[in-house]
């Protein structure tokens, strides 16, 4: 029988209209059932024509979260994903403690796992689908953004990943599709740092320097910093850096003009007192929630509040500027770096780098395949503008 024209049923979670019936209904995730779609009457939706009043029907149930997945009878010992969920809470409580975890995600995956257990917290882990979490995402209205989405799913993921490794519990939910990471890359110029500072005051001014010419990510590193990790060597200046994101530390020198800011700042800092290099007007290390105070005040003083670009600047813009600027060759004559180069200066595995900046940044990238079309000069392997 040929298959030409007809049509496939359409995925679990969306409205569909069956022929025998001639009524619509819907499957939810993580099961078989058929479930007939209802007008505002209570009455079935019928028509082939009537994919509009299914499809709004259906918005109303995810809207109201009137479907919840049915727990199978398990067995005793069997976990559920409420003891998933809260043995990862307690593996985040205690990361925060050690200052592995940042308190901001412990507060995130607080908040998101307890919404999971809301929607299936009664249900065995062996049952629940890749179907499950997508419709608990969809259930909420409120998630529009895909980074939103995204990050409830990666701590939806990190919790059951957290109970196979740890107590060896498996799971289902491996290859769970998220929504593609979406990066706001946005970097400083060269007026726009001139104007940042300007309207900073010393202490934020030293921290955001700091930030725009090493590349570190503000909170969980260079506010961290301490005179301990400072090393003076033949060449210069080398900071030994911990991230409590990654877990690893890296050392990598900094430019002469952090090098001075840092050895003014050991004066009150000095090797041993474990004081943080970079404090604010309290004497304390920036913490998130004051350094994005300040640095909203200083865009709505600039006006960069009602900018369609500048609006969206934050502190983490330094560590996009950083990225940027070596990889244009800002402080190297035009010779951007390697993306291996960079992912080793701030961090970051290379694929992660060339995922976040070397597709839009990276010189080394993107000339070869402007030379390919003939247009402009092919660049070199070491970056300079080969001889014909």
């Amino acid at each position: 029988m040929s298959t030409i024209g007809r049509q496939r049923r359409r995925p679990r979670g969306s409205a569909w209209h069956w022929r025998q019936t001639d009524c619509w209904y819907y499957t939810p995730p993580g099961s078989k059932k058929r479930v007939p779609l209802l007008d505002e009457d209570g009455r079935r939706i019928r028509g082939e024509g009537n994919r509009q009043a299914a499809e709004l029907a259906l918005a109303r149930l995810k809207v109201a979260g009137q479907w919840r997945p049915t727990a199978q009878p398990a067995a005793e010992c069997e976990w559920l994903v409420a003891k998933v969920c809260s043995e990862y809470i307690r593996h985040c409580e205690a990361g925060v403690k050690r200052g592995a975890v940042s308190a901001g995600y412990h507060d995130d995956v607080l908040r998101r796992l307890n919404q999971l257990c809301e929607y299936c917290g009664s249900l065995p882990v062996s049952q629940i689908t890749k179907g499950h979490v997508r419709h608990w995402v969809e259930g909420h209205p409120t998630w529009q953004s895909p980074v939103t989405r995204r990050d409830a799913m990666t701590i939806v993921l990190a919790a059951f990943n957290h109970a196979r490794n740890t107590h060896g519990v498996p799971h289902r939910l491996k290859g769970l599709k998220k929504p593609p990471s979406r990066p706001r890359l946005h970097s400083f110029t060269t007026d726009d740092e001139k104007a940042l500072c300007g309207a900073a005051d010393e202490v934020f001014r030293d921290f955001l320097i700091a930030a725009i010419h090493t590349g570190l990510r503000p909170f969980c590193e260079l506010a961290r910093m301490t005179a301990d990790q400072v090393v003076e060597s033949d060449r210069g200046m080398m900071w030994r850096v911990y991230s409590s994101k990654t877990r690893t530390t890296r050392k990598i020198p900094v430019r002469s003009e952090v090098a001075e800011l840092t050895r003014r700042l050991l004066r009150a800092a000095p090797p041993g007192s474990a004081v943080p290099l970079f404090r604010n007007t309290q004497g304390s290390a920036w913490k998130p929630v004051t350094a994005r105070g300040r640095f909203l005040r200083i865009k709505a003083r600039l006006g960069w509040d009602k900018d369609p670009v500048r609006k969206h600047y934050s502190c983490y813009t330094c560590r996009h500027t950083f990225a940027h600027r070596m990889l244009s060759g800002y402080w190297n004559g035009g010779m951007g770096c390697s993306i291996e180069t960079l992912a080793e200066l701030i961090g970051d595995t290379p694929k992660v780098a060339f995922d976040h900046y070397g597709r839009e940044w990276g010189q080394h990238y993107q000339e070869p395949l402007w030379a390919a079309i003939g247009v402009g000069e092919p660049i070199s392997r070491q970056g300079r503008p080969a001889r014909q």
